[in-house]
């Protein structure tokens, strides 16, 4: 009904747009197109005080992956998804999500990209990892003890169809090492989307993406 809904008042962009995201087993695999890209406002979320988690100065990563330590979270998981799309990046994503699922910005925490819309193997950190904000990474809602306590990270791509590059995985790997390193999650507590406990139906990050093997990766 909502779908529906969305198709009424935005036509056929509103049905584009809300397809955006993993992809469900009942939806079909949109193609990602900027002449279908409209401009909206970022919603800035309220910044929350929390307790502050040291920095270990050794950590050969980015700069950008560690949030502001006034709002640091402390995350105990982390999802695993793939877009779905053979295309994308975080601005696309997140247009997708604020015109055609009305939240608040693109759902995950971090996206990684192909080479389409964003470098290969680029990691694009998004403003709810910036401001420690609630994910809509896995079904949208708040309440969803995933989008609250697990950092979700979206692999551009359609691993239905075929797999990530090798640049994806390299970045995946540094990106979840660092993670876990921080906050203490163990490879138990990493899961694909599919697989987390209490998640919709889904295939996201798709049958071509092989946990067992990303796991012994890291």
């Amino acid at each position: 009904m909502m779908f529906r809904q969305v198709c009424i008042t935005f036509g056929f962009l509103g049905c584009f747009f809300a397809l955006s995201g993993c992809i469900y087993n009942d939806e079909p695999m949109p193609r990602i197109t900027q002449d279908y890209m409209a401009e909206g406002k970022v919603v800035q979320l309220p910044i929350r005080t929390l307790p502050k988690i040291p920095v270990r100065v050794n950590e050969n990563v980015p700069v950008s992956w560690f949030s502001p330590s006034w709002v640091e979270k402390r995350w105990t998981a982390i999802v695993i998804h793939h877009s779905g799309t053979e295309n994308g990046s975080s601005s696309i994503f997140d247009k997708w999500h604020r015109l055609g699922r009305h939240w608040q910005g693109v759902g995950y925490d971090f996206v990684i990209g192909n080479g389409t819309d964003s470098g290969d193997g680029q990691v694009e950190v998004t403003f709810r990892w910036q401001q420690q904000t609630t994910g809509a990474h896995c079904g949208g809602t708040a309440d969803n003890w995933a989008n609250r306590d697990a950092v979700g990270i979206c692999l551009v791509g359609d691993f239905d169809r075929t797999v990530p590059t090798g640049r994806q995985m390299q970045s995946l790997v540094k990106l979840v090492r660092f993670l876990q390193s921080r906050y203490g999650i163990p490879k138990s507590r990493i899961y694909g989307h599919r697989n987390v406990p209490g998640a919709r139906e889904t295939d996201c990050p798709g049958k071509n993406f092989n946990m067992a093997n990303f796991k012994s990766m890291l």
